[in-house]
């Protein structure tokens, strides 16, 4: 995956578990889940701003790109 998913590293900074994060946010611990594991092909711009408000970072801090092209074409 080009984008690498550092959510994890900024919940521990921040000392708040996944759970109490889904519940500020609004969505499931299994989404939450499968965003910390780099595994989602997707998030809605909504969803990450509203994790960067309640974890009071920045998107960059969440998501790096790695310098690599992943070629799939079944996205636009």
């Amino acid at each position: 995956m080009a984008i690498r998913i550092f959510l994890e590293d900024i919940l521990k900074a921040r000392k708040m578990t996944s759970k109490e994060l889904c519940a500020l946010v609004g969505i499931t611990e299994a989404n939450l889940s499968i965003l910390r594991s780099g595994k989602a092909k997707g998030v809605r711009f909504n969803t990450i701003n509203k994790i960067c408000w309640h974890l009071g970072c920045d998107v960059g801090d969440i998501l790096k790109f790695d310098g690599n092209l992943e070629d799939d074409d079944d996205e636009i």
